[in-house]
């Protein structure tokens, strides 16, 4: 929701007018601001926001970037907010960059100097140099009716820009030429354009649609642009390459005076593969090592008009980040040296903070410091304090807000409160107005913000502020609940089964919903009609063939079989698919029958029906620090009328992991504890019970709930206090293992079980759960159902709720597939630590796994690190795995044993030691253990140098690196 009246209102402050209107004429350039933290920071540079000029704010790291983006994109949004991130490769690094940090970064060279943008970024992202910004500018095509392309010396160039040349157009960076038709899809545009030729001119132009291919309008114009930052002159080639080869060669001869003979061959003998990439014009990974050969290295600031407002938050950090970051970059670089892995002057690409100073000052920038804290060359600037504050925390006390809120009122403030949903908003007022506050809810905020008024609307900033010199009070849910309200990811449409012919790969079985099962063999291009259209040819029994036009693709559902052979192929023609299908009908018929006696029986059977919701309740969903998905608040309800029900509740919950059923789970136990009964979470692993404990008590935080845990992790005495509270009716939520499930458990009240991860149990655990679960109601919770279980929802003998929407701050895992490189890894586990996070490192064989620890310890000595295989004691195991959940390991080195049953929202880098010996699946779940927060995570699958990998272990590869998105595992 755009706060932009918010901004409006505070440019009318005699403080904030007079700061602002001096910097937009620059007069106000190079001052200090004061006094500003969090949120406050982004509404000030909301308001001295200039539409015709280009903003560039510079912070201490990659996350200050994004929260600062966050806050001005609901401030600002009429403006284009762009970030601009670190490379996460360094340039001699022979991997592609990932494809949605590659669109960013282009974004921000394409069009980050328009007026009206801000851009945002890190001290560190400015340190890598950039080639001439004329380079970029002077690349691109434009595209009208009636424009002449020649096809052959357009793809030429297309893949010296870095695009990537495929047979179907699937995502950016690509493009495909069929006849006189090109598709392709820069980054900087919404859609893939489609451009016909009628000859060598262009007859048609308009956009289309990734899944479906079909063409959506009709285009004026098309600019084309480059694929990739790293541009050279193709007239200057041959300059280019004997450069390069000099310098390798000048390179060799050092390592061989130094007797480093394989270290000599083996740079010349890549540089040497690396020039024969050249003469083909096309774009290689480890391009940009040799980016110094093309002529000058300038910063991103050379890329912006000359009357950017630049301003710098808390210089003194970004010194310290950015000298910091030179020494690490330098020490990186002499060890490469060493080792003969790259040329001499790499280290010329990238800028230090004197130089990168000086550029800051041709702009005159405006500098942000709470204490004013000032570097070298800061010392005659005047300052300016701004006299905001942080509100008062509340901490999900619902007493204390009415209390604050009443206050304000009296001190005839302005208050806002920001909330993330209209439906939060009306409870809010509700309850504001039934302790007799004036208050109205907004859908958009317009002049309602008037002296002693009370307004609530949706939107999301960082943090509230109080600004008393304007009475004005800002509030949101981080003052009201004690954290942040996180944006919710908006619902992926679906139809049904339906594929794109992207999902297709040839010799892939498909069902036609009219002739039954074939094999789809490519899309091939016919003329019907005086018209060529794209078909995809699917082959049926005794060399059939049948051509489907793409736009009837619904017609087609991807083949899935009971086994993993063949299926037959149908043949086209007669009553023999029409026989199958009417087999199928009865089949269904059949089991129809015998479902309706099984609901009866479920139906007669007695329950406890449980009370509607409580205050308490209410209060308790309040304080949720996500807004819900759809599909959260459909399970939610779903549970809610099963409890209230007078016959036990059996539903299956199916969501991945980090898509909420939690909190599903969270709210079921909580309305069975407000109706007097207990609750019993039953979890595979004791990590898990340690993991949930920790959950389900920050939740029920402030609240009369008594939750308590049972594991091998107890003393005898302990465990026995706990079974007495049990017994007694004192502990309300009882986690544990198998361990609930012993006869010595006995609950006073039990009526609800929470079951995670069933299909981890045995046969005779889940015969003992039958018993104690005859009358209760059973919530059973599960990202990958066993067969059974999954088929009796499906069919309805259990009742089944999904969860299908992420997060939104969840972003799909930056997978790389690369040689192993002992600096590489090191500088993918530093990057880590250097975010307090934690790193999972991959090594299947248990033989050599300690050998791979010394090698650890000593290419990262100052990282702690801990084994974990399924050879150790299991009580040992699970220590270490608890002490790695508790922060006191940095790397959890490990086999595959981590592929299940691990959630550590702190684990956001994987590195897989010779994952070519690993199945796609265990990819896939392996990939699953990083990304579930808001962090960008990082997946490197590692395979030896120089190893010839087996087809299958090639096919696998590519296909982890394909397939990145969320969900693709599926």
């Amino acid at each position: 929701m755009s706060l932009q009246s918010l901004v409006e209102l505070l440019r009318q402050s005699r403080e904030l007018s007079l700061v602002g209107q001096s910097i937009r004429s620059e007069q106000g350039r190079g001052q200090i601001v004061t006094g500003l933290s969090g949120s406050q920071r982004s509404v000030f540079l909301s308001t001295i926001y200039d539409p015709q000029r280009v903003m560039l704010v510079v912070t201490g790291s990659q996350s200050q970037a994004e929260k600062l983006a966050q806050d001005l994109q609901t401030l600002l949004p009429e403006s284009r907010t762009l970030i601009w991130e670190a490379n996460e490769l360094m340039p001699h690094e022979e991997a592609l960059t990932a494809l949605d940090l590659r669109a960013s970064r282009l974004m921000v060279l394409q069009e980050g100097h328009k007026p009206g943008t801000i851009i945002l970024t890190s001290i560190d992202a400015l340190l890598e140099g950039l080639v001439d910004p004329d380079r970029m500018r002077n690349s691109e095509i434009s595209v009208k009716w009636g424009t002449r392309l020649d096809l052959d010396q357009t793809a030429d160039l297309l893949v010296n820009w870095g695009y990537e040349r495929v047979p179907v157009v699937e995502n950016f960076g690509q493009f495909s030429i069929r006849g006189g038709i090109l598709d392709i899809a820069p980054f900087h545009l919404a859609q893939p354009v489609r451009i016909e030729l009628f000859g060598d001119e262009v007859d048609s132009l308009r956009s289309f649609d990734f899944a479906s291919q079909r063409s959506l309008e009709n285009l004026g114009e098309v600019v084309i642009k480059p694929a990739r930052e790293t541009l050279y002159d193709l007239d200057s080639l041959d300059r280019i390459k004997e450069a390069i080869w000099q310098a390798a060669q000048q390179q060799s001869e050092r390592l061989h005076r130094l007797k480093l003979m394989e270290e000599a061959d083996e740079l010349l003998a890549r540089t040497a593969r690396h020039l024969e990439a050249f003469d083909q014009q096309r774009y290689f990974p480890g391009m940009n090592q040799y980016k110094m050969f093309f002529g000058p290295i300038v910063s991103l600031l050379e890329y912006l008009p000359a009357n950017t407002l630049v301003v710098l938050d808390e210089p003194v950090r970004l010194k310290e980040a950015a000298v910091g970051a030179s020494m690490e970059i330098g020490e990186h670089f002499s060890e490469l040296l060493k080792r003969g892995r790259i040329l001499s002057n790499l280290a010329d690409l990238y800028w230090d903070w004197n130089s990168l100073w000086s550029k800051f000052q041709k702009y005159r920038p405006v500098y942000l410091s709470v204490l004013g804290k000032r570097v070298s060359g800061m010392e005659t600037l005047a300052s300016t304090a701004i006299s905001m504050r942080m509100p008062e925390h509340c901490g999900g006390k619902i007493e204390r807000m009415l209390r604050r809120v009443k206050q304000l009122r009296r001190d005839h403030y302005r208050i806002l409160i920001l909330v993330s949903s209209k439906e939060r908003g009306q409870r809010l007022l509700e309850l504001l107005r039934e302790e007799d506050v004036p208050a109205v809810y907004v859908d958009q905020l317009g002049k309602e913000l008037q002296v002693g008024n009370c307004v609530i609307t949706t939107g999301a900033l960082e943090t509230g502020f109080e600004y008393p010199a304007f009475k004005l009070s800002v509030i949101t849910e981080l003052e009201l609940y004690g954290r942040p309200r996180k944006k919710t990811r908006a619902p992926k449409v679906e139809e049904g089964l339906r594929i794109a012919p992207h999902e297709l790969r040839e010799g892939d079985y498909v069902v036609h919903i009219n002739h039954g099962i074939g094999q789809y063999m490519g899309i091939e291009q016919l003329e019907v009609d005086n018209r060529r259209k794209d078909y995809l040819l699917i082959c049926y029994a005794g060399q059939d063939r049948l051509y489907v036009p793409v736009d009837q693709i619904h017609l087609l559902q991807r083949y899935v079989g009971l086994d993993e052979g063949a299926p037959r192929l149908s043949k086209l023609g007669g009553s023999e698919w029409n026989r199958v299908k009417k087999r199928a009908k009865e089949s269904v018929q059949q089991m129809a029958e015998g479902l309706l006696k099984l609901y009866a029986e479920r139906e007669a059977a007695p329950g406890f029906a449980f009370p509607p919701d409580t205050p308490w309740q209410r209060e308790l969903e309040n304080s949720f620090p996500y807004q819900e998905t759809p599909d959260q608040l459909q399970a939610i309800a779903a549970v809610k009328r099963d409890m209230e029900r007078d016959r036990p509740m059996d539903r299956l919950l199916c969501g991945d992991v980090g898509y909420g059923k939690t909190e599903v789970a969270i709210r079921a136990a909580f309305k069975a504890v407000m109706g007097g009964k207990q609750v019993a979470v039953l979890v595979p692993t004791t990590i898990l019970a340690q993991q949930h404990k920790r959950t389900f008590e920050d939740r029920f935080e402030g609240f009369p709930v008594n939750v308590a845990v049972v594991s091998r992790f107890q003393t005898q005495k302990e465990v026995a206090q706990v079974l007495k509270g049990v017994k007694a009716g004192t502990v309300d939520v009882l986690i544990g293992t198998h361990r609930l499930l012993s006869k010595d458990v006995t609950f006073k009240n039990l009526g609800l079980v929470i079951v995670d991860e069933e299909q981890r149990f045995g046969v005779v655990q889940k015969e003992r759960l039958k018993e104690i679960t005859r009358n209760v109601d059973v919530l059973t919770l599960s990202a990958t159902p066993i067969p059974r279980t999954l088929h009796m929802a499906m069919v309805g003998v259990r009742d089944m709720s999904v969860i299908e929407t992420p997060p939104e701050d969840r972003y799909p895992v930056r997978t790389y597939v690369v040689e192993y490189d002992d600096q590489l890894i090191r500088q993918a586990i530093l990057r880590e630590l250097a975010r307090q996070g934690q790193v999972y490192f991959v090594h299947n064989r248990v033989q050599s796994i300690e050998h791979v620890y010394n090698e650890l310890q000593k290419l990262v000595p100052e990282a702690r690190i801990a084994i974990a295989h399924g050879q150790m004691d299991e009580t040992v195991l699970e220590r270490v795995m608890l002490d790695f959940y508790n922060g006191e390991f940095d790397i959890l080195l490990c086999t595959t044993i981590i592929e299940t049953g691990m959630d550590i929202g702190n684990v956001n880098t994987l590195i897989v030691d010779e994952a070519d010996h690993l199945g796609l699946a265990q990819l896939y779940q392996l990939r699953g253990r990083v990304g579930r927060t808001n962090r960008v995570a990082y997946a490197y699958f590692t395979h030896r140098k120089d190893k010839v990998l087996t087809e299958d272990a090639e096919k696998r590869l590519a296909a982890i690196k394909e397939f990145t998105e969320l969900g693709s595992g599926i």
